[in-house]
């Protein structure tokens, strides 16, 4: 029960700040998330009845799928066609940071350098949906984002295996380099091997399936659903990276999709219509919980914040040190830009698999106070990658174009194409009670119904008043149907117009087919 009053606190705190972050369109709904976070934590009520972190659930739940439908949303030829630049930034750009980060911070401050590879191991992974947020109305370079992004799906593996490297030496006192690449080639490649091989069974199935006579779409959803889940726990019982798995079992998903969307139209259409739900709720979840962790971090470990401030200073270094470390590879290994380069360094930002991997590290092994000292200097690394960029992008990269225009013309093609259809059904002769329905309807497509026609709108429904027999039924469905037509012409007929980017016109073009698809599905039909 505490696990269900936990989560939906959280999920009610995402309505909120997404809600929320409407009135205030210049900040990213992840800020707005963050923020609600930290209101959550401060109330004591609700600081209360919401469960402290656990690395593990949040691994398996939020950042599986998360990392799932990433690669599902990801080419597999593009990850193919620049595999070495891919293993390049998330395998050996990491472990050259881990190093050099952990270096200076052993020359620097005395440090064992165990504990120092753990810190840097720590703030390896890379997070893109954390800057996507950061760079939101901002233009940046194709070829810079899609680095950003191939290298934070991959990167969490190098991170954790590294991770797992500082802990062993730390404890025997040993660093053996052979067991270590050999433990990472084990993980990575088994990881690929084990997700690739997984999805592609499942693949099979779900395919053999949809194309047999007993496809259930039910059915098919769950197993969708469910596939991260699986993969990532069978990838970690067999000591392979799950992460790298459920990131491989996406890509091969995306093919998948990209070759069978028509085969079941209704299943295709609701599997991406969940993902999109589910990756939204999600990363919202992801920084929700990450502001009440800060929130808790700060309060917990107050006493310590205030008698030194080592933290601040090592947390600032491990950050200045990879910054520095991402810029010269970009610039001199990936033959960027200095913009460019600047850009990759920077767009490094550290969240929510940063946080997990703290709490992954054991207090017997490091020490209570090590653990204290851990917990301060990541968070500040994660406020600096979130906040340093957020100010500095807002000078080095052109701000995206203002659509305030475009979009008020858009809407006033709405008005036009609404009008249309009407026009076609005031034309009709139709059952009077009809014609006002199927006019509320489209009136509906742009808000111009109020509240009271809603509210009378829906007394009549209550009353049985649009209970309309077979032929009115009949005349509703062709004058909505007939009203969508001439709404169609009537966008392509702008469309040829050329006078603002097809997408627009894509998007009214969509609603409209979704409402046909509406009207003539049975499953959607009044009873």
């Amino acid at each position: 029960m505490a696990i269900l009053i936990s989560s939906g606190l959280i999920v009610i705190a995402i309505a909120i700040a997404n809600i929320l972050a409407k009135f205030v369109p210049g900040i990213s709904n992840t800020y707005v998330n963050l923020a609600m976070g930290i209101v959550f934590g401060l109330i004591p009520l609700t600081d209360k009845l919401i469960l402290g972190f656990n690395n593990e659930i949040f691994m398996f739940a939020i950042i599986a799928p998360l990392l799932f439908f990433e690669g599902q949303g990801t080419r597999n030829f593009v990850v193919r066609n620049q595999a070495s630049r891919i293993i390049g930034m998330s395998v050996i750009l990491a472990i050259i940071t881990a190093i050099l980060v952990g270096w200076s911070i052993n020359l620097v401050f005395g440090m064992f350098f165990p504990f120092t590879l753990i810190m840097a191991a720590i703030s390896t992974p890379t997070d893109a949906t954390a800057f996507d947020s950061v760079v939101e109305g901002r233009e940046i370079p194709d070829a810079v984002g899609n680095n950003l992004k191939m290298e934070s799906l991959f990167n969490d593996a190098t991170g954790i295996i590294l991770l797992a490297a500082g802990l062993t030496w730390l404890q025997t006192g040993h660093l053996s380099f052979t067991a270590n690449i050999s433990s990472f080639l084990v993980s990575a490649v088994g990881g690929v091997i084990f997700g690739a091989v997984f999805a592609y069974l499942v693949m099979i199935f779900r395919q053999i399936l949809v194309r047999s006579k007993v496809n259930v779409i039910s059915s098919q959803t769950i197993i969708f659903l469910i596939t991260p889940f699986v993969i990532y726990y069978l990838a970690e019982e067999i000591h392979v990276s799950g992460i790298i798995a459920v990131v491989c079992a996406g890509l091969v998903s995306n093919s998948e999709a990209s070759r069978s969307r028509f085969s079941s139209s209704h299943q295709f259409h609701l599997g991406t219509q969940l993902m999109l739900f589910i990756s939204e709720v999600l990363n919202s979840f992801v920084f929700v919980t990450l502001g009440i962790t800060l929130v808790r971090i700060i309060r917990d470990n107050f006493q310590e914040i205030t008698l030194s401030f080592s933290w601040l200073w090592i947390g600032i270094m491990i950050y200045l040190v990879s910054l520095i470390v991402r810029y010269l590879y970009a610039k001199f290994i990936m033959h960027d830009t200095a913009t460019d380069a600047v850009t990759f360094s920077f767009g490094g930002i550290h969240g929510a698999v940063t946080l997990a991997m703290v709490f992954s590290v054991s207090r017997q092994i490091v020490g209570q106070k090590n653990f204290d000292l851990l917990i301060l200097i990541e968070t500040v690394v994660i406020i600096l990658s979130m906040v340093v960029p957020t100010i500095l992008f807002k000078f080095t990269l052109t701000a995206t174009p203002d659509d305030t225009d475009i979009l008020a013309q858009v809407a006033d093609i709405r008005d036009e194409m609404v009008k249309r259809g009407i026009a076609q059904v005031n034309e009709m002769h139709l059952d009077k009670s009809v014609r006002k329905s199927v006019i509320y309807d489209l009136r509906d497509q742009n808000k111009k119904n109020d509240m009271f026609s809603f509210l009378h709108q829906w007394r009549a429904a209550n009353k049985n008043r649009f209970d309309f027999d077979e032929k009115q039924r009949l005349d509703e469905r062709r004058a909505l149907m007939y009203a969508f037509d001439v709404e169609r012409d009537y966008l392509h007929d702008v469309s040829l117009e050329h006078r603002f980017y097809s997408s627009y016109l894509y998007t009214l073009h969509s609603e409209v087919l979704l409402a046909e698809s509406l009207v003539l599905d049975p499953i959607n039909q009044q009873n």
